[in-house]
């Protein structure tokens, strides 16, 4: 009896798997549900009726949310958002939070579109912490920089500056992620700077110093120092060549 419990939890691992990760839509959701149906099976050759039961209904209630979501999102976003709300919820009660983390990120990318930046905060903290939570660290970051940009963008510049700050140490600890560590430093370094405060703006570059002991050989660095001298020396023209300058070859 343990085996086939053993065997159901394992097909349920492999369905989620195999939502979250990349194929064509159509086939992902098929393959899923077959193994979604095998790990039922399992259950009930277990004779554990709580757990095949909750399997089946709850999952199929998930999806046909989720299913209905999608069908609004062209037409209805309110509707839509409803929707997978309440598929979110469901995934949340039965555990699937690989499942939940997608749906939080769908529904911040929906108040992204609808430009409500405050909701759209809402749901990536959301998705992140789920997607961190299941140690899906690049999707985290990327709901983490939505984040701050949208933080930024509402004139929360300190909340933004300690997101990309907090992304840059985490990434100087992981090989695939290192190389990105300028970019998120410069984003906090910009925010520093909305916040014209010359003195910070000079303590963040040291920081950032110590954190990655090569930044003071990029642009990046370089662009941030000018702008703060142009900054403290109120010259909008050295501020604008600096700017110009980095443009040329990096977009902002």
């Amino acid at each position: 009896m343990s085996d086939q419990i053993a065997k159901g939890l394992e097909f349920e691992k492999k369905a989620e798997k195999k939502l979250s990760g990349w194929g064509i839509f159509g086939s992902k959701q098929e393959d899923a549900a077959d193994l979604y149906e095998k790990a039922a099976n399992c259950y009930k050759l277990a004779k554990s009726w709580d757990q095949a039961g909750a399997m089946d209904s709850k999952h199929e209630a998930a999806n046909a949310y989720a299913n209905a979501g999608h069908s609004y999102k062209k037409t209805n976003t309110k509707e839509c958002i409803a929707c997978l709300e309440q598929a979110l919820n469901v995934f949340m009660e039965i555990g699937r939070l690989s499942m939940s983390a997608r749906y939080c990120k769908e529904i911040a990318e929906l108040y992204e579109q609808e430009q409500n930046l405050e909701q759209a905060i809402t749901y990536y903290d959301r998705a992140a912490d789920l997607f961190q939570g299941e140690e899906v660290t690049t999707s985290a970051n990327q709901c983490k920089q939505k984040i701050a940009q949208f933080s930024a963008q509402l004139e929360q510049y300190q909340k933004a500056i300690n997101i990309y700050e907090e992304i840059a140490r985490q990434s100087m600890n992981n090989n695939l992620l290192k190389y990105g560590v300028r970019g998120h430093l410069l984003n906090a370094g910009i925010c520093q700077l909305c916040k014209g405060d010359v003195v910070a703006i000079t303590n963040a570059l040291e920081r950032y110093q110590e954190l990655d002991p090569t930044f003071s050989g990029t642009r990046e660095y370089r662009l941030l120092a000018d702008l703060a001298a142009a900054l403290d020396e109120e010259d909008v023209v050295k501020f604008t060549d600096a700017v110009k300058e980095f443009d040329s070859m990096t977009k902002l």
